[in-house]
């Protein structure tokens, strides 16, 4: 290979390298200032709605990325759709209500118990003064 065209080969190599990280670098650049508007949005859902209504709470612009930022990966949990039979989505839904039901059941005081807060038993006469 000629010495001229090894040459223009290593230049234009240099070249596209340059490019490139030029690039790499654009693209941190992006993806720091998306995480950092993803923390901003996650702050404004945080607020109670009667603060934002007020208008008491304000949350801060999006900022330049620093590099403590960028180390700092912000994972969300995708939740995974399910490909359900109409059978199974309705066989699911009535185990969730069973399952609600006795939920309930357990956390529901029995009518004992409740009298007893009132100071008298189920087999007592109501106090005189009522």
């Amino acid at each position: 290979m000629k010495l001229k065209n090894l040459t223009k080969k290593i230049r234009r190599l240099e070249a596209r390298i340059q490019k490139d990280a030029k690039k790499v670098a654009k693209l941190k650049r992006k993806l720091g200032a998306a995480r950092i508007a993803a923390t901003a949005k996650a702050k404004k859902k945080s607020v109670p709605p009667t603060a934002k209504a007020r208008k008491e709470v304000k949350v801060s612009a999006p900022t330049r990325a620093t590099p403590t930022d960028a180390a700092k990966p912000v994972a969300k949990k995708v939740k995974r759709k399910l490909n359900l039979t109409p059978e199974r989505r309705a066989q699911l839904a009535a185990a969730m209500k069973a399952r609600w039901a006795a939920k309930k059941a357990a956390a529901a005081p029995t009518t004992q118990d409740a009298s007893a807060d009132r100071g008298f038993a189920v087999g007592d006469a109501a106090p005189a003064g009522l």
